[in-house]
């Protein structure tokens, strides 16, 4: 069976299927009037003219067939009797994150096509996490997806790989965090070696049972997956337990992923400063710049003898590294124009691939697709949990995290701030600032507000309000209740009430951003007063909003668009 899953003839590339429609920049199905067409489910426009087909019965379209002719053909009638402008496709846009993992997801938006679609979801295979990860996918919030590579050596030439009889250990991951507004992304390494300690773990057995495996302390992070029939659920348990950052869904890949997916793209470019000959992973490169893809691209992904003090970090490093360039490949015209590349670079990576069950199906594939390809490879940032090595031991052969930084690399993901400087957003909020924070403010008797609690702990607004009368001097201030959920605290106000909302802003540390000119409501007196609501972002009574954040020091970071050379 061909790609399409229409049993065509073996000698059809799957990939002449597909044409560039000029008005919608999307790839589509075309199949010759003789193949079978399976019904696609969804509203169609009747008649020739909305649609611009031929029709042999009613409500049934045949794609008109695609062959050279020697004349012109004349239009149909209701076409134009001239080719459409050619549009740019919006696939230009798309970005490839982390190799096997995403490849499957871009490409779903990048290609299109309901029947395909469903080929392909075929391909994918799931697992239940229960209540390890979300149970749907939302459109409108931040999330966080877990890429896991696995060292199970399945497929052919993967013997030097790997530990011999791996149950398939999380020996590579990668914590995928996507903003609430699409502006930027962080990929945030896990060491293999780091020592943690794994949770109890619910797991769905192949009959559907459900089986509690116990959990243990003082192991590496590797052994949350694989170990003791441990599912990829433990290893998003182990990650929520260890940064107190919750997956919202997991993709896994395994040693093939790379070898497929680079041949598909033809080969990605890697650069190293010194020339490699590393007799375990047979790779041999020259210094400088090369193309590697197959067999090479694992072997360089693989390595540790290679670079640096030939251990685990520096190999993450390296593969950092590497998906950088592959996601600038992906990204590039010669990838995304080309119906060849696209269908084996899907038909390579969804079967290589395994998801959580909420994100098994293939709309909510192609969701998190187009909300991927939002993000500018400028703003996606590879970093690596802060670690030292293990004190506990002699012979240093693990790592702990480094308390003084790992917690504030953490919240700052939690809290969804950016680990790059995205330049619209500080030009709105300076201007945000220069407008509203400026001028004269009232003092803090005068100051009407209601407070009310939009996400942050219970009891909050109780906290905050009393905080405002006993020690800020808010007296006029009220508990309202509840609102609905936001990320981060409001300030808002009608445009008189502009110097009491400078004062408020001033007590409680809200930037200009926070506050939003509006309306006001009438308080239980009667009155016009302000609206504060506290959002996620709620770090306590009396502590200051301003979102002010140093970010740590860094050993390991790096942007997508960045060409590095390993060393």
């Amino acid at each position: 069976m061909d790609a399409q899953g229409r049993g065509r003839a073996d000698d059809v590339d799957p990939a002449d299927q597909w044409v560039l429609n000029p008005r919608t920049g999307e790839y589509e199905l075309r199949l010759s009037p003789s193949a079978p067409e399976s019904p696609v489910p969804g509203p169609r426009t009747e008649g020739p003219r909305a649609t611009g087909r031929r029709t042999t019965a009613p409500g049934r379209e045949v794609p008109p067939q695609r062959r050279r002719r020697p004349e012109p053909e004349a239009p149909a009638p209701g076409r134009r009797g001239r080719r459409p402008e050619k549009k740019k496709s919006r696939g230009k846009r798309v970005l490839l994150w982390t190799g096997g993992s995403m490849a499957f997801v871009v490409l779903v938006a990048g290609v299109g096509g309901y029947v395909y679609l469903k080929h392909l979801e075929g391909n994918v295979s799931t697992t239940d996490v229960g209540t390890a990860g979300s149970s749907s996918f939302k459109k409108d919030e931040a999330f966080n997806i877990l890429i896991i590579g696995t060292d199970k050596r399945t497929g052919e030439g993967n013997e030097g790989y790997g530990d011999k009889g791996s149950a398939g250990h999380a020996d590579t991951n990668i914590l995928l965090h996507v903003a609430e507004d699409r502006s930027n992304a962080t990929a945030l390494s896990i060491p293999r070696d780091l020592i943690v300690d794994i949770p109890d773990c619910e797991t769905t057995q192949e009959d559907g049972t459900k089986k509690v495996i116990p959990g243990t302390s003082g192991v590496r992070f590797n052994q949350s997956l694989g170990d003791f029939g441990r599912d990829a659920g433990c290893t998003m348990r182990t990650v929520a337990e260890t940064t107190g950052i919750k997956p919202d869904h997991f993709m896994m890949a395994d040693f093939n992923a790379v070898k497929t997916l680079t041949t598909a793209v033809d080969g990605v470019d890697v650069c190293v400063e010194h020339a490699v000959d590393d007799p375990k992973s047979h790779l041999k490169l020259p210094a400088g710049e090369s193309k590697v893809e197959g067999e090479q691209a694992l072997a360089f992904v693989r390595t540790r003898h290679a670079f640096g003090n030939e251990g685990d970090l520096d190999r993450i490093k390296v593969q950092q590294q590497f998906l950088g360039s592959l996601m600038r490949k992906m990204a590039s015209g010669d990838t995304l124009t080309s119906p060849t590349k696209l269908v084996k670079l899907a038909e390579a990576a969804t079967k290589a691939l395994t998801v959580d069950s909420a994100i098994g199906k293939v709309g909510t594939l192609k969701d998190i697709a187009l909300e991927l390809k939002k993000v500018p490879t400028k703003n996606i940032t590879f970093t690596t949990v802060p670690v030292i090595d293990n004190p506990a031991e002699k012979v240093k052969a693990t790592v702990v995290v480094n308390e003084a930084k790992g917690p504030q690399v953490f919240d700052m993901i939690k809290n969804d701030i950016s680990f790059t400087e995205v330049e619209q957003q500080k030009k709105k909020e300076k201007a945000a600032v220069a407008a509203r924070l400026k001028g004269e403010k009232s003092e803090p008797g005068e100051v009407r507000v209601r407070v009310m609690n939009g996400g942050a702990p219970a009891g909050s607004a109780q906290q905050e309000l009393a905080y405002l009368q006993t020690q800020a001097g808010v007296s006029k201030s009220e508990n309202a209740g509840n609102a609905p959920d936001i990320a981060k605290t409001t300030l808002e106000y009608a445009p008189d009430q502009a110097d009491q909302a400078r004062a408020l802003a001033e007590i409680l540390g809200l930037t200009g951003a926070a506050m939003k000119p509006g309306e006001s409501v009438t308080n239980s007196q009667g009155l016009p007063t302000m609206t504060l609501t506290l959002g996620k972002d709620f770090k306590g009574a009396g502590v200051k909003l301003d979102g002010s954040v140093k970010k740590p020091d860094l050993d390991t970071e790096s942007t997508a668009d960045q060409k590095l050379c390993a060393s």
